[in-house]
Order: C-alpha cells, then sequence, then structure tokens
C-alpha cells in the first residue's frame, strides 16, 4: 500500500486550535452584544459571489481585483466566481436582492472569513477574518459620527489604548474628478521618480499612488495637490458635520489628507484606526462612506457608510492588553471512578445542563487526580465528584475549585445548589 503523504494547511490560512478559540468566541460574543445595543441585525452572505461584483462594486484598478481575489471558473456552467475578498460588496448585492430598503433603512454586520492572495505575514493572511458593519439608506454625517463613536466605545469595552483615529473627506464625484486632473499632471512632473505600481496607475487611479507605502514616494506624496483643497460646499458641510460631532464627543482625530483607502466605492467620510504595535500592518479597521456602490452594482441609489475590523490584528492586539479573555470552559466538571459512577455521571450531566449550567463529564478512565487536572484545565468552577460510596449513599461530593471547600449535596438538591452558589460568585 502507497504511504500517504501527511498534508498541511494551506501557508496563510491557519488553523484556530481548542486552546485559543475560547479568546475568539469570547470576542465574538462582545462584538454581537456591542452591535446589538446599537441595533445593528446579522446579516450572512455566501462566501462565493460572481466575479463581476467583485470587479465592478470595488474597482478593477485595486489591488484586490488586480492581484489578490482567488478567481475560478465554475465547471459546471463556464461562470467566473470569486471568494469573497470584503464583505461590502456582497452585503450590498443582498440588500439590493431582497429588496431590504423598501420600507426603512438598515443596520447591518457580518463576521467571518474573507479570502485574498497575498504574501501571509503577521496580521495578514490568505484566510483572515472581519467584522463587517454597514448602515444602509443613511446620509448626512450622523451615522458617519455614530460608527466612529461605536469604535470608540469597542476599544474602551476590549480594554485597548494607543489606537489613533485618522479622518479625510474624498468628497464629491465631480470635486474628485477636478483633483483627479490636478493629480495627474503634477505626477507626470515627477514621472521619473515613480516606481512600477505609481506608473501604472498614473492614469488609472491616481489617488493610490498617493497611498504609496514606498519610502523614497512620499516628499513627492507629501507635495501633492490635496483633494481637501478640491471640496465644495456641501462635501465641506457633511466633513465639517462629522468632525463637530467628534468634537462634542470628545474623540480625538488627525486630518489626513492621502487617506484614501484602497477600494474605488468610497466618497466623502473615510477613517481608519491605526495602531504601532502590530508591526507593518498597523490599520485595525477601516471604513467610511459609499453612496454610489448601490446604483453602481444595479440597485437604486441610497447613502450608505460602513467600515470592516481585521478580527486577527484586533485578537493581536487584545492579547497584548494581557486581559484573560479566556472564556470559561464549564461550570462544573463532573469526576467518576467506577463503572455505576459513570452511568451516573451521565445522568447527573443532564440534570445540570437542564438547569442551564455548562457541564463537562469526565470521557475517559483516570484517577481522581488526573481528572482534579482536566477540572482545572477546564476552568471549571465546581468539581462533582463520585464514586462507589457517593452512588450508594446517592449523594456527590462537590468541590469549589477556588477555595478547596467540599461538602456531600444529595442528587435531587445539586442542581439548585450549584446554580445559587455560581449566581452568588457573581
Amino acid at each position: 500500500m502507497e504511504t500517504f503523504k501527511k498534508v498541511a494547511a494551506i501557508r496563510g490560512m491557519n488553523d484556530v486550535l481548542p486552546d485559543a478559540s475560547g479568546r475568539w468566541e469570547r470576542l465574538e460574543q462582545l462584538v454581537r452584544d456591542w452591535l446589538r445595543s446599537y441595533g445593528y441585525a446579522n446579516l450572512r452572505t455566501p462566501v462565493l459571489e460572481h466575479t463581476r461584483l467583485f470587479t465592478r462594486g470595488i474597482g478593477e484598478v485595486t489591488d484586490i481585483v488586480e492581484k489578490e481575489m482567488y478567481t475560478f471558473t465554475d465547471s459546471l456552467n463556464g461562470e467566473s466566481l470569486t471568494l469573497r475578498p470584503e464583505f461590502t460588496a456582497g452585503m450590498v448585492r443582498a440588500t439590493i436582492e431582497h429588496n431590504l430598503l423598501y420600507d426603512r433603512p438598515r443596520r447591518v454586520y457580518a463576521m467571518g472569513p474573507v479570502f485574498r492572495h497575498e504574501r501571509p505575514q503577521r496580521g495578514r493572511y490568505r484566510q483572515f477574518h472581519q467584522i463587517d458593519v454597514e448602515a444602509l439608506g443613511f446620509a448626512g454625517p450622523d451615522v458617519d459620527a455614530e460608527q466612529i463613536l461605536m469604535l470608540a466605545r469597542l476599544w474602551r469595552i476590549l480594554g485597548l489604548a494607543d489606537i489613533r483615529l485618522e479622518i479625510n473627506s474624498l468628497g464629491a464625484g465631480e470635486e474628485r474628478l477636478a483633483h483627479r486632473q490636478a493629480l495627474i499632471a503634477y505626477l507626470e512632473q515627477h514621472a521619473d521618480i515613480l516606481d512600477e505600481d505609481g506608473r501604472r496607475r498614473l492614469y488609472t487611479n491616481p489617488l493610490r499612488v498617493l497611498d504609496t507605502k514606498n519610502p523614497a514616494l512620499q516628499e513627492m506624496a507629501a507635495g501633492a495637490p490635496r483633494l481637501l483643497d478640491f471640496l465644495g460646499e456641501s462635501s465641506r458641510a457633511h466633513f465639517d458635520g462629522l468632525r463637530a460631532r467628534l468634537d462634542d464627543a470628545g474623540v480625538a482625530y488627525r486630518i489626513n489628507p492621502r487617506l484614501v483607502r484602497g477600494l474605488d466605492y468610497y466618497n466623502l467620510t473615510v477613517f481608519e484606526w491605526v495602531t504601532d504595535r502590530l508591526g507593518a500592518q498597523g490599520t485595525v479597521c477601516g471604513g467610511g462612506r459609499y453612496d454610489g456602490l448601490l446604483e453602481l452594482v444595479g440597485g437604486k441609489p441610497a447613502p450608505a457608510v460602513g467600515f470592516a475590523i481585521g478580527m486577527e490584528r484586533l485578537l493581536d492586539l487584545w492579547e497584548q492588553t494581557g486581559d484573560d479573555a479566556v472564556a470559561e470552559v464549564c461550570d462544573v466538571y463532573v469526576a467518576h471512578l467506577g463503572d455505576a459512577a459513570a452511568r451516573q455521571a451521565l445522568l447527573l450531566g443532564e440534570s445540570l445542563r437542564d438547569a442551564g449550567l455548562d457541564v463537562v463529564v469526565h470521557g475517559a478512565a483516570g484517577s481522581f487526580k488526573s481528572q482534579m487536572k482536566r477540572a482545572d484545565a477546564c476552568r471549571a468552577a465546581y468539581a462533582v465528584i463520585l464514586g462507589d460510596t457517593e452512588v450508594a449513599e446517592r449523594t456527590a461530593t462537590v468541590k469549589n475549585l477556588a477555595d478547596g471547600e467540599q461538602q456531600k449535596i444529595a442528587f435531587e438538591r445539586l442542581a439548585d445548589v450549584l446554580v445559587d452558589a455560581l449566581a452568588a460568585g457573581e
């Protein structure tokens, strides 16, 4: 028989192992509670979409579309399909397809994996996870400001510091066109120092030339015409309204005229939360307004604003706080020795779960000492211990794993006693 070669995970697509998953689950629950408190409901879209949704919505002359999408031809019908590289285009597609804005604006969110074919590095993977938040059908700066305030609250919930807010305005279409013409003229004067990406984007996406990470181009980019200087009265009023609301709330920010984001669909407000604690990948969250996207992908015109957070980067920052963010695996660990005790343990486990407790019943043979180690590893608050004596007397030995105190409790009273004890501990 041919020996089967061991298969490893694809580079940049990582397993989340049981010892780490508790932190993920707690973060996900905190995020759901946080979003619910602002009126956001979950919208789940497929991982796979038609490629044209992203080329149309994100923009053909972007890093994502040009270099990073996982695209293939469907062997059944020859259609070009793509693993989602971000959520917004799919969320907008679902909004249009199901007519979600028929009767009212919508606040929606999604959490899950997205896929980009790029070189894996810290905080940047081929399969990574995003929290995506969209407010659809809302015009004006109020919801822009509310989303930034939401994020400031999330950082407080997680105990995160050293995250800075940068904001900018991309204005309206005609303002960007006037700025584009001035920018192209400026870049043409510096064409001899542009790198390959800059020359390629000079006439197709010149704003992205300013977003260069090439140190040799920083001085040139700093002297380029600023889009802020091309804003008309309406766009300026929107940006000033955003700033006034942030000032009212005491949220510190820096205006970054070179902040453009990497996707074509943004207009007016754009923002990023950045940190120096993640190395080169310093953007924790980015977003802004995209009022033209619904019409661009086939819907009726409607305003919209949203943001996305990279979950791996957020978890990295959270772990740096030293917060013990791993949720307890269980309330009660049931240890047992002997066949009769093992059978009774299964029944007691079910009765405790009926009372609303999280219970792990030891699933193999082993000494009580080894089982107590497993109870500690599960971060249980109490251990329920069963042996031949306990089964005969229909009592359980209950051990408080925090202080080591033990008491014997009759089976019929066990659930009530543990529920009360856990409630008192909280």
